[in-house]
């Protein structure tokens, strides 16, 4: 058969030869991309292992600890990265049916990024550091009062003094330090440890080196996969963390291909990127409000003053002009996508020049010939003008000033005080020596809002900025807590919404988005609500930048 076709080949003109060539390769070409398609169609990309990711961060590091070092998002940051709580650390939990005991039980044969057994005496460990005075934990507040008890190695148990509705978010939260590490340093001088640097820890990567300048900056941290973590395995080899002073060193770094991701700037700073870019829009629980201090001012004290300066803030407008529309509109106490928040508590509550006027004009507060409202109490004129204390961050200021201009238009002179934060916190939120103050409240996933609007945080070190007080709300905030019962929770929730609503003791802005870049060849990046910044990393196990092609299954 084959000598035949040698024949007939040799009959061939150079003409038909050249033909029979041309049809071959059309039909070896059209083979390999039916091969091809047909190999798309039965298989699927999935992750691969392998490669390294470097992440831009600034600020620089000074407790990657997270008993000691929640100070600042690097911390958190690389806190993220190299420990983890245990929500990933444990087989499950065991709650009481009163909801004061809660038992975790670890998973077996867990063991810290330096090869070490991690059991409950690391935890139990944790919670007595944070609860000892002389560490000066930040997570004091959160766990006083909780007794902790070591049932086994793998067992240990969480008593309550009263039931705590978001309780779990707390254990899942919490993330342990090795006792055979700090076990042996008396708590006053933790944070004198070089591990505060250098960490041993369980989180998805370990510890290799960082290099630091001669002046002392930390310039990168280099992380590798811990092959010892409780969780998924993560598909990056190796993860690298360079720190930078200024946003301006940082974009260069991208664009010079140096890093491939950062997070925390306003959406402006993309204009500035000259190479191929993604972007992630996160939602975290966060809230800026003009914070209203009744006691310091006589209009403050009017339910109409308050109402119509609400209703004079045009906030997405507001928006749209200092973010570019990368903000979530805040109405109340409660976010939207939290439990218990109900859009329909504010339906008929929407901005209007006209009806604040109104409000206003009911309650006999008139024009003056310098276009600020007054009005006589006793013998005193009062007008409403008023201080608002605004930190100098660019977009805090931006949005001041636009409310400056709304409330003018209803006849309210408002004065901008611009102050560093650093000087707000320790001068005037401890004094509560403001009439309004533009400030932010970072909230927990849950809807556990107790800190910020209980009367018994009213004053200093209270989270109360309103210095609010109201006997229902009072009830309320403490019911919300203690109820185990979701349906009773949320309609509670519903009571505490409608209630703030009436009394407007703030007028709430907005809740930045948290935009995360990276190149466009990172993979696995799928979070879009975070609790904090750092939590952009809770998935970074998943986090690739190969794939290999598997049969569908």
């Amino acid at each position: 058969m084959l000598e035949r076709l040698k024949n007939i080949f040799k009959t061939l003109s150079l003409r038909e030869k050249r033909m029979l060539y041309g049809a071959l390769a059309l039909l070896l070409i059209a083979s390999s991309a039916f091969g091809v398609n047909l190999a798309y169609k039965i298989t699927e990309a999935v992750p691969a292992f392998g490669g390294s990711f470097t992440e831009g961060i600034l600020g620089q590091p000074t407790f990657i600890n997270p008993v000691v070092g929640s100070s600042n998002d690097t911390d958190r940051d690389l806190i993220a990265l190299l420990f983890t709580g245990l929500n990933t650390l444990k087989e499950e939990y065991k709650v009481s049916g009163d909801g004061r005991t809660y038992t975790a039980i670890l998973k077996k044969d867990i063991k810290w990024s330096d090869g070490e057994l991690l059991t409950s005496d690391d935890v139990l460990f944790t919670i007595e550091t944070i609860q000892d005075i002389n560490t000066k934990s930040p997570l004091l507040p959160t766990w006083q009062g909780v007794v902790v008890e070591r049932l086994s190695e793998r067992e240990i148990k969480f008593t309550l003094k009263s039931p705590y509705a978001f309780f779990e978010d707390n254990l899942d939260e919490l993330k342990i330090i090795p006792q055979h590490i700090f076990g042996s340093i008396p708590p006053g001088n933790i944070r004198l440890s070089e591990y505060n640097l250098e960490p041993i820890g369980s989180g998805p990567f370990a510890f290799v080196k960082y290099n630091k300048r001669k002046d002392g900056f930390i310039t990168a941290y280099y992380l590798k996969r811990n092959d010892f973590y409780a969780g998924e395995k993560p598909y990056l080899d190796t993860f690298q963390v360079k720190l930078f002073a200024d946003a301006e060193s940082l974009l260069k770094s991208f664009n010079r291909i140096e890093i491939n991701g950062f997070g925390g700037l306003p959406i402006d700073e993309t204009k500035k990127l000259s190479v191929g870019f993604q972007y992630f829009k996160l939602n975290i629980p966060r809230y800026y409000a003009i914070f209203l201090n009744q006691g310091a001012h006589l209009g403050l004290k009017e339910k109409a003053v308050r109402d119509a300066l609400n209703k004079a803030v045009n906030k997405d407008s507001l928006i749209e002009k200092v973010f570019k529309g990368q903000a979530e509109t805040v109405v109340g106490p409660v976010l939207q996508g939290t439990e218990g928040f109900d859009e329909s508590i504010y339906e008929n509550y929407k901005f209007s020049i006209e009806e604040a006027q109104k409000l206003l004009d009911e309650s006999l507060w008139k024009l003056g010939d310098d276009g600020i409202r007054e009005k006589t109490f006793g013998k005193n004129k009062v007008k409403l003008e008023f201080d608002l204390i605004v930190p100098q961050i660019k977009f805090l200021v931006d949005a001041g000033n636009i409310v400056k201009e709304e409330w003018a238009k209803i006849g309210v002179k408002v004065t901008i005080v611009g102050m560093h934060p650093n000087d707000i916190n320790e001068t005037i939120i401890k004094t509560r020596n403001y009439q309004m103050i533009m400030f932010g409240n970072i909230l927990k996933s849950n809807s556990d809002i107790f800190s910020f609007w209980h009367s018994s945080e009213r004053f200093y070190p209270g989270l109360n900025l309103a210095v609010y007080e109201n006997k229902k709300v009072d009830a309320l905030l403490e019911s919300i807590r203690k109820d185990l019962n979701t349906e009773t929770r949320i309609a509670n929730l519903k009571k505490l919404q409608e209630t703030m609503l009436n009394d407007t003791p703030a007028i709430f802005l907005f809740s930045p988005n948290y935009l995360y870049v990276s190149s466009k060849n990172l993979k696995g990046f799928d979070k879009s609500f975070a609790g904090t910044p750092s939590n952009r990393f809770d998935d970074v196990y998943k986090w690739h930048l190969k794939t290999r092609r598997v049969l569908k299954k």
